[in-house]
């Protein structure tokens, strides 16, 4: 049968074994900087913005009737585009990411 009480210890509930494993506790605004990821790649976010409007656009291919789903697959495909030139015709004279 299961023991219901608490089994008492020598040691204090409050206090915390230290062990000193190397490791440190990192910073809150980059907590990956100890491992060389210091942002996103930009280049790829584009690349798959670019491939995830032509599946898009490639789903109006398909057995429906109506044109309200392609309405929607293009007004997004469109939105998401606007996007990505609008994000190149602003980050053109910057350093290359």
């Amino acid at each position: 049968m299961a023991d219901t009480e608490i089994a008492q210890t020598d040691k204090h509930s409050h206090e915390l074994e230290v062990v000193d494993t190397g490791w440190q506790r990192e910073p809150t605004d980059a907590p990956s900087a100890r491992f060389g990821w210091h942002g996103e790649s930009k280049t790829a976010m584009r690349v798959g913005g670019w491939i995830s409007g032509l599946i898009l656009l490639a789903m109006i291919i398909g057995n429906h009737k109506g044109h309200v789903e392609d309405i929607w697959l293009i007004a997004i495909t469109a939105l998401l585009w606007a996007i990505l030139v609008r994000d190149l015709v602003l980050s053109r004279g910057k350093w290359r990411n």
